[in-house]
């Protein structure tokens, strides 16, 4: 089991940066994947970027790539989430995620989020 705290959210002017950082509970976070997802009011939750266990492989949706850089501190189990340039559309509830899978099983985690908003 894995528990997920964000923190780091807040009101910030357009052009602007945040870091977010998510705290994980339990010996195993290094095994997991981490990601970040977003939920805007009235819309989905969306992919922002990922990172594998060891930190060597990112991803990032299209909509991010260029301004956030996701990264991992297996040592201090912690995710984070540098965000620069940021703009209104990037307003929204960012979540951690922690996911892996045993035998073909998916152990899927999720934090409760923390409010990054924008102004223009």
């Amino acid at each position: 089991q894995v528990q997920l705290v964000e923190s780091g959210g807040g009101l910030v002017q357009a052009g602007g940066s945040l870091r977010l950082s998510c705290a994980a509970s339990g010996r195993t976070f290094s095994s997991y994947a981490m990601s970040w997802f977003r939920q805007a009011p009235g819309k989905g939750r969306e992919f922002v970027a990922t990172i594998i266990w060891s930190g060597g492989s990112t991803y990032y949706a299209d909509s991010v790539k260029g301004r956030f850089t996701i990264s991992r501190d297996n040592a201090k189990n912690t995710l984070y989430l540098q965000m620069n340039s940021l703009k209104p559309e990037d307003t929204a509830v960012y979540y951690c995620n922690a996911k892996k899978w045993i035998i073909g099983v998916a152990y899927e985690y999720w934090g409760q989020g923390t409010q990054v908003t924008v102004s223009s």
